[in-house]
Formats: structure tokens, sequence, C-alpha cells
């Protein structure tokens, strides 16, 4: 007896807490099974040969898998949901899903920088043309394509410098050409932006980040409208993509609190940055939230929330030096990459290499923060003495 309904008529909090699960399903329990598994055996010859089975193979799905992809999809208002073992293995499945010798793919300048990577690196041995296009892009990305572009390849806002794009203006002129519109939604995620609903194809998550929620797994997710979900699914089973299933757990594990964590994060955020401000050290803040922001109109038309991922720029004229001092005298942020934890972070912000089209100034200092769950007057205290470490 299954109890699962859908939860497409419920609000987003309560989606989290209850899609993706069936506890009659699995003798009341209210989580499911951590399924290890290879083999699945059939009960006869028929059914073998017929294939009229739920599962077939573990690497086809399994019943863990199958409530994650189950809660995403809903949360996603997707046609299906693909599990990645990372997020950029989920770029590259999506990318992949939709591409092929012959094709153009226009992407956008400020793409996370593996992206770039995979694009630059792979694609082009695969017989793809890549073309990199300025973020403040809209409709005018009309302009760009060619009788071969078949993807188009977004992301808002833009890895470590935060630009917001018109996705809707963007995917809107894609359609004119039956092209493909991605979009790196990690940022957001889909409790506060939902791609789909905007045009896009195929929704990306590097469920690593906040999907997850605790710095301990590495995840990946794509979410494909009706549209993209056949070469997506396709794909996925030819490649033989798998996602261990203690991942897929606590990636559902770390779902169900999403919407608490995300408060937090934004709520932890915009108090840092509204005493970031006000320091004299401190030039521009680049968070789409801030009603200053360049992108500010954007993000309040396509979004409903921030997540706890900015950056700022020290005022001109500040020494490598000086940066790396306020990075080393930090003692609540851990200096690493990734984000979407618990725990706070800072990086400095690197550009050389990452831009092609959008321009940078390679002498201006930034920092890229992660602002975590501690108490935001902690975090606060912790940057204070190393801001005047680091200028006095």
């Amino acid at each position: 007896m299954s109890s699962q309904k859908s939860t497409s008529a419920l609000k987003a909090d309560t989606k989290l807490a209850h899609a993706g699960r069936d506890p009659l399903a699995f003798h009341g329990f209210v989580n499911p099974p951590v399924v290890h598994a290879s083999t699945v055996l059939y009960p006869d010859t028929k059914t073998l040969v017929t294939g009229q089975q739920t599962y077939s193979y573990a690497r086809r799905g399994n019943p863990t898998t199958d409530s994650l992809e189950s809660a995403l999809a809903e949360i996603e208002g997707a046609a299906g949901v693909k599990i990645a073992n990372s997020g950029l293995n989920a770029i590259a499945l999506a990318v992949l899903s939709c591409v092929k010798a012959g094709d153009h793919i226009l992407i956008a300048d400020t793409a996370y920088g593996p992206t770039r990577h995979f694009a630059d690196t792979v694609l082009p041995g695969l017989g793809i043309t890549v073309e990199y296009y300025a973020p403040s892009l809209g409709e005018e990305i009309r302009s760009l394509f060619r009788p071969e572009t078949t993807a188009v390849f977004t992301e808002a806002p833009g890895s470590l410098t935060f630009e917001m794009q018109d996705v809707p203006a963007i995917a809107a002129a894609a359609r004119t050409i039956d092209a493909t519109v991605l979009m790196d939604n990690t940022w957001a995620s889909p409790l506060f932006c939902q791609p789909l609903s905007l045009g896009v194809d195929l929704s990306i998550q590097a469920g690593t980040k906040y999907i997850v929620g605790h710095s301990d797994v590495m995840l990946g997710t794509v979410a494909a409208n009706e549209r993209a979900w056949g070469k997506l699914h396709t794909l996925y089973g030819a490649m033989g993509c798998h996602a261990a299933p203690d991942d897929v757990f606590l990636g559902l594990r770390g779902l169900r609190t999403l919407s608490v964590r995300l408060e937090r994060h934004q709520r932890n955020t915009m108090e840092i940055l509204n005493w970031l401000s006000g320091r004299p050290e401190i030039g521009a803040l680049k968070y789409p939230a801030l009603a200053n922001d360049p992108g500010h109109e954007i993000w309040r038309r396509d979004f409903s929330g921030s997540s706890g991922l900015c950056a700022f720029d020290f005022v001109s004229g500040t020494s490598e030096e000086q940066a790396f001092k306020f990075l080393d005298t930090l003692t609540l942020f851990g200096l690493g990459f990734s984000w979407g934890g618990f725990e706070s972070l800072a990086i400095p912000v690197r550009l050389k290499g990452q831009r092609t089209v959008a321009p940078f100034d390679p002498d201006l200092q930034s920092v890229r923060l992660h602002i975590g769950l501690e108490d935001p007057e902690d975090l606060i205290k912790d940057m204070e003495q190393a801001l005047t470490e680091a200028f006095d």
C-alpha cells in the first residue's frame, strides 16, 4: 500500500517536508531506506525478459535515488530529475544531453570556473563550438545566434562577481531557434528560484552546496522539463551514471531543512553586508538582494529569496598583501572552496582567465564570502579585527 501523494498544491516548506516520502511502502518508517545493491532478482523468466518490474539493476535506480529524484521533481516543477555525483558532473551531463558535433553553444562569461574548464577542454574535442557572451545581454543575445546554435547556458547570479541575467528574455529568444536553455541555479536553490518557470529547459544544482547543506557530500542534480527530459534520461543511462545511496540519502536529509537553513543564511548575510557597507576599507558589495545592486530588479522579479554567498571589493588602492592579510587573520571564516554548508568561508576573487567578454579590473582586490549559520555578531567581530590588522 502506498501513502505517497502529490505535493504540487502545497506551499514550498510543506513540499520540502513531504515530497519524495512514502512511509507505508517501507513499513511506516518516515525516511526511505538506504538501499545498498547492485543485482536485482526477478520472480520468473517472463518478468525478466519483459522487464515488467519496477527495478532491474541498481544503476538504473533504487528506492533511495527515486525518493530524492521524486522530491526534487516536485519542488522544481520538473518532468524528471537525475542525480549526478557532483555539481560539475551535473553540468556536463546537462550540456552533453543537448549538444553534438557541429553545434554551437553560448555560455555566460560569468559561469562557474569549472564549467568554463569543461567547455574549453572537452567540448571542442567533440566538435562543439563554444562562445562566451556578456551576462548583461537579454533578448539581444539573438545577435550571437548562428544556424548551428543549439544551446544557451545561463547562471544567475554569476560566479564570483554576482551579475544577474535576464533569463526569461534569453529563454524567449532561444525558443525562436529551438535552442535548449540551461541554468546553473545553485546560488538560489530550487526554493528561491524556479528556472523551469522562467523558460529554462534544464535546471542544474550543485547539490553539494545547499541541498546537502553540511559540507560532507558531493552531489549534483539536473531537473528537466518535458522538452528536455527524454534526451537527459537517455544520456544518463547510456553513460552508466549512478550516485552512491549513502550520498543520496544525505542529500534527501539536507533537503528537509533547506528552508530553515536558507532563511538563516539570508538573514545573517544581510546583517553582515549592512555592516560592511559602513566600513571605509570596503568598496562595492556584490549581492543582488541589496536594493542598490545593479541586478536587484531582476532578482526581485525572478527570485523569492537569497542565499549566503556574496562578495565585496576593497577600496581602490588596496594591495594584494592587505587583502591576503585580511583573509589570513580571519578566525571564524575558513579558507576553502565550495560553500553552502553550516560554516562561513572566504576566498580571494581571482578573475584572470575566468573572463573573456565581461570586463574586470585586474588590480581590484575582492573577496567572496559564504556566510554560514554562526551568530552574525561573532562573524562581524572576526571581520573587524581582520580589517584592523590588514589596514592599520
